[in-house]
């Protein structure tokens, strides 16, 4: 048996198809979606990760802008770059890319931003309308994995999903978001992490697995159930080289799975520019 392929690059193209169209109706309001990107030091991958978001803006026909610190900015002057796009009308959604500086507080800087703003969905104000399942803005890489299983038609309702890493990223929101009570979640969800003992006793009884440790190759084949979904979430980087924390051997187990290039990513930065998208429609007030 070989895993279908979860493949979230031709997912995304489908869902930024449809953005075109949101983005389109707005222009003809007079209002261009603007993203707008901080970015605080200069690691390599958080660099790629941001060119590629506003390469996608390009493409999309939005507004994008960035402001990028060195590593010795102080958190006031994060705070100032905060305000600068909290107070700008064409940046209607905007991040702090993750991660920060060791000496930065990222949390603290994230209380800053606007919630109505906050692109990245992981403002404390909007995770709590996330466990309430109030609509706000989706946590970007959770909302992306939920749709690419969809697409698959991978069942989720009634389902077990464990998900390996608890950050606030992808493990504490996404548990929340599959474990609703709607048709495409209603899941029962475990979350292991680095304190939990034998982690492959809840992997290997996983429907649905979600790998986000950022831990290279930690899960592998005997780690997981015959025939069920894994998505790789977790990346860790060796020089420039890409690692999952899925490794290749499970593609002979698994009945899905999300590779290490084109899976998860390119879902992250579609919902990225929908959180986008949505911030400047609710701007009409009708939406």
């Amino acid at each position: 048996m070989v895993a279908i392929k979860l493949d979230g690059e031709q997912v995304s193209l489908e869902l930024k198809s449809a953005l075109k169209q949101r983005i389109s109706k707005l222009q003809e309001m007079s209002i261009t979606p603007g993203l707008g990107t901080i970015l605080v030091g200069d690691d390599g991958p958080s660099k790629n990760y941001i060119a590629m978001k506003h390469r996608d803006c390009k493409e999309l026909g939005m507004h994008s802008e960035e402001i990028n610190l060195p590593a010795s900015t102080t958190q006031e002057e994060i705070v100032e770059a905060i305000e600068t796009f909290n107070t700008d009308p064409q940046i209607h959604a905007f991040i702090i890319q993750y991660p920060f500086p060791r000496d930065l507080d990222y949390e603290t800087a994230l209380l800053h931003v606007l919630p109505e703003k906050d692109a990245d969905g992981l403002h404390p104000v909007n995770l709590g309308k996330l466990v309430q399942g109030i609509p706000a803005p989706l946590a970007c890489t959770p909302a992306g994995i939920q749709y690419l299983l969809e697409q698959y038609d991978v069942p989720i309702k009634g389902k077990h999903v464990v998900i390996v890493g608890r950050g606030l990223t992808i493990g504490r929101p996404l548990a929340n978001l599959l474990s609703l009570k709607r048709s495409n979640a209603n899941a029962t969800v475990t979350v292991t992490h680095t304190g939990t003992e034998d982690i492959s006793i809840h992997t290997k009884q996983a429907d649905i697995l979600i790998a986000a440790a950022g831990s290279p190759h930690m899960i592998k084949a005997d780690m997981v159930k015959p025939g069920s979904a894994v998505v790789a979430a977790g990346v860790s980087f060796e020089g420039e080289k890409l690692l999952s924390d899925v490794a290749d051997e499970v593609d002979q187990v698994a009945g899905w799975l999300s590779p290490r290039i084109g899976g998860v990513g390119p879902m992250t930065r579609a919902f990225l520019m929908a959180n986008t998208v949505q911030a400047a429609e609710k701007t009409l007030g009708t939406f």
